[in-house]
Parts: structure tokens; C-alpha cells; sequence
């Protein structure tokens, strides 16, 4: 296998047109393959992205157009269900997607992915739902944490972790919460967590992990209507001090709940001319912050490593080098982060005990490990990195 010419891209959420921008920059053509019919954004509330996942958007000129769509958090408070503060540590889609086509990158809709396989020429060929294939010469799997591409690149790898807590969210305007401008409040409540920040226009955006001992079927996530997630959110908040309950009575935006879940360690990230990056590849807990950074700091160094090194294979090999032993750390520090939110009685005063003390700590140390990591474009990949 040479040095690519044209990618196919599997996916367009965040990782798929930020490796697609990447590899434009690095002289690499591609085409993104959507399932949806219309971009990738059906579900979710809001996502973050870390001082790390800028920096790499930094490196595309991406940057200004995702601050330009949201706005800046500096840092989280997190209180108890009875209203105690527990202390206050700094933290260092679709916008991408509308990017991507502005430069240029076709984008074509519809296209669920069935199989692929590598060509008797060194290529490969994926084929979709609707009958219809494409041939290039890698095809990166950016279809997030359900992944058809792991699964057609090792039909042995393992399924999605539920983490036992779902992800619902929502916007509001009616309701009336003393919050500061760029400043996240979390609530470890008594059966549930939930989260708020105040935008600059006011706007309250927030979300909350409603605890759930199997998995939700997603027909079931999908025929569940807002009012039917807000008395079970209002059931579960009822007898917790603050705002919960007045934000979720009040909100009148609230796009469908999904389930957590991880991936704490794929084996086989890549195989002939196919690989997955992203949540495909390393899915963390949203209770990291970390998912969409991650995701667009695998664009940038997946397209380095096809950029400088002379073949296909050595360039999967050296991503793989490059990129495992991180995400995976932080896919250990999103699990660890989860843990918590469900707690039992007892489980609940322990952590209330000792969470204070952990923050203060997580304050005071260094967390350059996790948010500043930086990307040299510039740097070359070197041929070993392969070995």
C-alpha cells in the first residue's frame, strides 16, 4: 500500500469532517458518507470541547468557527443534593460539518455503510444500505461508539460498556437561576446528576444522567416524548435542593435522550486499508469532557502520520503508537468520573466527604497530561514510530 490519494470517511459527526479538513491540508482528497439524511446531529444536547480539542482545531483554522458557535466555560462548581458546595475546579457538531463542505469536501447523505473489504489492487471498497458502493485508497471509520467499521474490521471486537446512566438535556429561557457567565454547576443529587451553565444571552443549557440498571432500547429512547423525560427527571430531582426541578418544568428544548457508554479498550484499531478514529476507536464517558476533543486531535494526527510516512500500513501502525496510550488513560479518568454520579446512601456520604478534598487536589496539580496536549503540524513523523 502507497501513500493515499483519496479517503473514505464513514461518518458525520466530529471526528469525520475533522479528519477530512485534516487530510485536505495534508494533500489528501476525500469524500465523507453520512447515514443520515441530513448531517449527523439527530441526537445530543450540546457537546464540549477542551482547551486540547481547540488546540488542535487551532491547527486547522477551525477554531473561530467553534467558539463562534458556543461560548467559553472556565470552570465547574459541583454541590451536593442537600445544596453543600463541595468545591470548584478550573477546566482548561454541526458547525464542523457546514466547515467541511464549505472547503470543498463532498459529503454525501443516505450512505449506511453494510461491509468493506481491501481490493486485489491495495484499495478498498465500501459498500451501503442503499445499494450503491465507493472505492478509495484507506477508508477511515469515523461512525461513532456503534461502529459498523469496527465491527467489519474485527467482527471479534468488543460491544459498547454501558455505564449505567443515561444522557438527557435541554435549553431554556423561563426560568429564573442565579448563575455565573461561564461557570458549569454540577449537582451530585440523591438519585441523579445534573449539570447547568448560563450562556451569554442568558440562555440556561443543561443536562442531567438519569441512573438505569439495563440500557434503554432506542426505540424506546426515541418514542419517548419531552413531557414523559420531564416527569421522570422532576420525580428524580424532587427532593434535591437548587434548581433542578424549576430548569426542567421551565425548558422547552429538549432533543432525545440517549445512553452512555464507553469503550475501555478496542484491540484491533485497524486492519489492511481500513481504520477507525474517534469514538469508534475509544469512546470515553461524556462525564470527561474529553470526546470531541479527542476525536479531532486523532484528525490531526492520523493525517501526519498519512502525510509523512511512505505506505498505508506504517502510517496506521505509527497513529496507533501515537495515540493509544493516551485515550485510553483518559478513557480510565471519564469511567472514574462516572462512577459517582449513581452512588447508593451510604456511597453518597463517602463521596460528599471526600470530594472536596479530591478537587481541592485536582486544582492545586498540574493537568497538563490531559489539557495540554499540543500537536505539532509541522513536525514530521518519523519512520520508526512505525516499528
Amino acid at each position: 500500500m502507497t501513500r493515499p490519494r483519496h479517503a473514505l470517511i464513514i461518518g458525520g459527526g466530529i471526528a469525520g469532517p475533522t479528519v477530512a479538513m485534516a487530510l485536505q491540508r495534508a494533500g489528501i482528497a476525500s469524500t465523507i458518507y453520512e447515514a443520515y439524511p441530513s448531517g449527523a446531529d439527530a441526537a445530543g444536547v450540546f457537546l464540549t470541547v477542551a482547551v486540547n480539542g481547540l488546540d488542535a482545531l487551532r491547527t486547522l483554522d477551525l477554531h473561530r468557527v467553534v467558539m463562534d458557535a458556543g461560548f467559553p466555560t472556565r470552570s465547574i462548581e459541583f454541590f451536593s443534593g442537600t445544596g453543600r458546595r463541595l468545591g470548584e475546579v478550573p477546566i482548561g457538531g454541526r458547525v464542523l460539518y457546514e466547515e467541511a463542505r464549505s472547503r470543498g469536501i463532498p459529503i454525501q447523505h443516505g450512505k449506511r455503510l453494510t461491509t468493506a473489504e481491501p481490493t486485489p489492487n491495495g484499495r478498498v471498497v465500501g459498500r451501503f444500505e442503499d445499494g450503491t458502493s465507493a472505492e478509495g485508497d484507506v477508508l477511515i471509520g469515523a461512525d461513532g461508539i456503534h461502529s459498523r467499521t469496527r465491527r467489519i474490521i474485527d467482527p471479534a471486537e468488543p460491544e459498547p460498556r454501558y455505564t449505567g446512566l443515561g444522557n438527557i438535556g435541554g435549553f431554556t429561557r423561563a426560568a429564573r437561576v442565579a448563575a455565573k457567565p461561564g461557570t458549569y454547576v454540577m449537582v451530585f443529587g440523591k438519585r441523579a446528576f445534573f449539570g447547568y451553565t448560563l450562556s451569554p444571552s442568558e440562555e440556561i443549557w443543561w443536562f442531567a444522567n438519569p441512573p438505569s440498571a439495563t440500557e434503554i432500547p432506542r426505540a424506546e429512547l426515541a418514542a419517548t416524548t419531552p413531557e414523559q423525560w420531564k416527569a421522570r427527571l422532576i420525580e428524580l430531582f424532587a427532593a434535591d435542593a437548587g434548581p433542578a426541578v424549576d430548569i426542567i418544568r421551565s425548558t422547552t428544548v429538549m432533543p432525545l435522550g440517549t445512553n452512555q457508554y464507553d469503550m475501555p479498550k478496542v484491540p484491533t484499531w485497524w486492519r489492511g486499508p481500513m481504520i477507525i478514529i474517534g469514538d469508534a476507536a475509544h469512546a470515553a464517558s461524556p462525564s470527561s469532557g474529553q470526546g470531541a476533543s479527542l476525536a479531532m486531535e486523532d484528525a490531526l494526527v492520523l493525517a501526519k502520520c498519512l502525510r509523512d510516512l511512505p505506505d498505508t500500513a506504517r502510517a496506521f501502525a505509527a497513529y496507533e503508537q501515537l495515540r493509544r496510550r493516551r485515550v485510553e488513560r483518559v478513557v480510565a479518568y471519564g469511567a472514574r468520573s462516572a462512577s459517582g454520579k449513581a452512588a447508593g446512601p451510604i456511597a453518597r456520604v463517602v463521596r460528599d466527604l471526600v470530594l472536596p478534598l479530591l478537587l481541592k487536589r485536582f486544582a492545586t496539580q498540574a493537568q497538563d497530561w490531559l489539557f495540554a496536549y499540543h500537536i505539532d503540524w509541522d513536525e514530521r513523523v518519523q519512520l520508526q514510530q512505525a516499528a
